[in-house]
């Protein structure tokens, strides 16, 4: 198994690309640029790998500004929970808000089934809804390696913001509460922005969590 992770565009949203036994997936797609989009297609390149599964932990728009690039380089649809297909149908508008350009026309989308299992080579994803920071926010649990990529769920430090279209702080907890905390302490977290952390390293100091008393 191989996780890289890109960091792009002005909002420092990271990239993954998770590679296994010659097939790999690419997960929020926040190439910008040109060079950046080169940065992701080349390190695919280098993989040796046949991209086989583009994900979406969720819609807002630093995560989605390569997904027509992406769709269209490698033939494939984005999976996303349909309750962000509104977000990610409104993209342009999300764009326009902060002045700047994105173009999602064209891009096939195919739901994301809560409770199914994604293979990625050797790789099994558990897809688990973890609504709050926006309706249709889902995070990739990958059980035998003891890994989970959380989106803009759960942070080194923090949670994801709540103050966007449908967002929940109640909501939020209760999703990191019931789906990421329930995990063992081991458990890296890859998260939409900033480092690496653990779950037993948010469970111990995490501030929004310790309410949680889990």
């Amino acid at each position: 198994m191989q996780l890289e992770i890109f960091t792009f565009n002005p909002f420092s949203t990271n990239c993954y690309l998770l590679s296994s036994n010659g097939k790999c997936a690419i997960i929020d797609p926040s190439c910008q640029t040109e060079d950046e989009f080169d940065t992701l297609t080349d390190a695919v390149a280098a993989s040796g790998c046949e991209v086989s599964t583009l994900l979406l932990t969720h819609a807002h728009i630093d995560h989605i500004f390569g997904c027509k690039r992406v769709s269209e380089k490698f033939d494939l649809p984005f999976l996303l929970h349909e309750e962000d297909v509104p977000l990610f149908e409104n993209g342009p508008t999300q764009a326009a808000m902060f002045g700047v350009p994105l173009d999602v026309s064209g891009v096939a989308i195919s739901p994301l089934t809560i409770g199914s299992t994604l293979a990625i080579g050797e790789l099994l994803l558990e897809v688990v809804h973890t609504p709050g920071h926006s309706p249709g926010s889902v995070s990739f649990i990958e059980q035998n390696h003891r890994f989970v990529i959380s989106g803009d769920v759960l942070f080194s430090g923090s949670v994801g913001r709540t103050d966007l279209w449908m967002g929940s702080m109640d909501v939020l907890l209760e999703s990191i509460s019931t789906q990421l905390l329930t995990l063992e302490d081991d458990f890296a977290v890859y998260s939409g922005h900033g480092p690496a952390t653990t779950i037993g390293a948010e469970r111990q100091s995490n501030p929004f969590l310790q309410s949680l008393q889990i």
